[in-house]
Order: structure tokens, then C-alpha cells, then sequence
């Protein structure tokens, strides 16, 4: 009785197995061929009979791959009207086992996980940089089109200040690492690489820094800085020994 059991419960399991591959009429008696509804499904046809298979959690079937492993990153893959997708078995992380995802928080723009098998591993987009689900890339904000994106800490000085996230021109021409005078400080400027990572800048005792020329200068030539070193003359002097130096 028990071996008649066991018997019907694995042709209950083949039978199982081969109901999606059932109707599914072969193009070719040998080769492997999408599903018409879902973009992770396929069927590998041996002498014209077919065997339903899925690609890895995560990963689409592309009929267009010419390696033999034609499961590939969606991304990579025009799914057309295959809309459909198996359920997800998903990790902490890991919306799906394979593929690369966003943080899960929403704010947090910069880092994403390339989740295989289940096992995530963080990266770090390039500074100034987004992720992209659409690319599998980090992009700029604007092509990345991601909102309520928070500035990573490293994109701010202490005292506030983040590079303006327009204005990287002086004079009407673009400037790759433009500079920005310091709101309360005259000898102090701001230096922004590659228009987006700030850092604090300053320039030597005796002189002030000219936004106009976006140089350092004698504190005569910048209005508002005149008597920033009224009350450290050696500073003065150092400053006018090196204004002297230059012309």
C-alpha cells in the first residue's frame, strides 16, 4: 500500500511539472523558446516535446541571447507583452534573489545591492552620482529621474554648505570645479569638484578671497573685505610683500 502511495504522489509531482508545457507547441523539434505571457519562463524543446523551465529569481529570458544561457538581467531585455513574472522569493535586501536593486530607503540615492542568490553585496555610486533601476547603472540626478533623494553627509561641510546644484559657470563658460566665496569669512572660499563634492578653501594671510576673479587678492581690491586684517598687521604685511611680488 505505502509503494502504491509513493507512486501516486510522483506522478502527481510530473504531472505537476509538465502541465505549463502541455499546450505549448514546439517551433522547432530542438531549442529553447519564450513563453508568450511571462518574461521569466521558457521552454526547452528535445525532439519536439517541451519542458517548462524559469530563469533564475530575477532574471528575464531573452529569445535574442545567443549564449546558451539565455536568462539575463531585465534591463538587458525587451519583454515586450511577456508581462508576467514568477513570485518573488525575496531576502532583507533582496526584492527578488538576482538583479541589482535600490536602497531601501527611498532618500538614500547613492547605494544599491547586486542581490545573487539571495546574498547582498552594497555599492557605492561614484560621487554626485545616482542609482538607476532602469540601467542597472549610476547616472546623473537628472537622468536617474529619482525624488526626495537626501544629500549624502559627504555632500555637506560642516557648516552647512552644499554645492549649489546649478550655477557651474563663471562668466558665461562652464567651470568643471567652480568656487564660491564663504558668506562670513573674506580670507575663506569654497572649492566644489566636479560641481557637486564641496571643500573649504582659503587663502593666504594677508589676502582675501576676489569672487569677481575667483583668485585671492590684496583685501583693497575686494569690496566689503578692505579691513578684514585691520587688526593683524603682520598679516598685512605679508600680504603686501606678496601683492608686490606678482606685479
Amino acid at each position: 500500500m505505502y509503494t502504491v502511495l509513493c507512486y501516486l504522489v510522483f506522478l502527481s509531482i510530473a504531472a505537476l511539472g509538465v502541465l505549463g508545457a502541455s499546450d505549448f507547441k514546439c517551433p522547432k523539434k530542438n531549442g529553447v523558446f519564450e513563453d508568450s505571457i511571462m518574461c521569466d519562463k521558457f521552454y526547452d524543446c528535445e525532439d519536439g516535446v517541451a519542458t517548462e523551465k524559469f530563469c533564475p529569481d530575477g532574471l528575464v529570458f531573452d529569445p535574442l541571447n545567443r549564449k546558451i544561457n539565455k536568462c539575463d538581467q531585465p534591463f538587458n531585455v525587451d519583454c515586450g507583452d511577456r508581462v508576467e513574472l514568477q513570485p518573488p522569493k525575496s531576502t532583507h535586501l533582496c526584492p527578488r534573489r538576482n538583479g541589482y536593486f535600490a536602497h531601501p530607503d527611498e532618500k538614500v540615492c547613492n547605494i544599491f545591492y547586486n542581490c545573487i542568490e539571495g546574498d547582498a553585496t552594497e555599492i557605492v555610486c561614484p560621487t554626485g552620482l545616482h542609482f538607476d533601476e532602469y540601467s542597472g547603472t549610476c547616472v546623473w540626478p537628472d537622468s536617474a529621474g529619482r525624488t526626495g533623494c537626501g544629500e549624502p553627509e559627504s555632500m555637506k561641510l560642516k557648516d552647512g554648505f552644499s554645492c549649489p546644484k546649478e550655477g557651474n559657470q563663471h562668466h558665461g563658460q562652464a567651470v568643471a570645479h567652480p568656487v564660491y566665496a564663504h558668506p562670513e569669512d573674506c580670507q575663506k572660499f569654497y572649492v566644489c569638484l566636479n560641481g557637486v563634492t564641496p571643500r573649504e578653501q582659503g587663502c593666504s594671510a594677508g589676502e582675501v578671497y576676489n569672487e569677481e576673479s575667483q583668485k585671492c587678492d590684496s583685501p583693497d581690491n575686494v569690496p566689503g573685505c578692505e579691513e578684514w586684517y585691520k587688526d593683524d598687521p603682520a598679516a598685512q604685511k605679508t600680504g603686501s610683500k606678496r601683492q608686490r611680488r606678482r606685479k
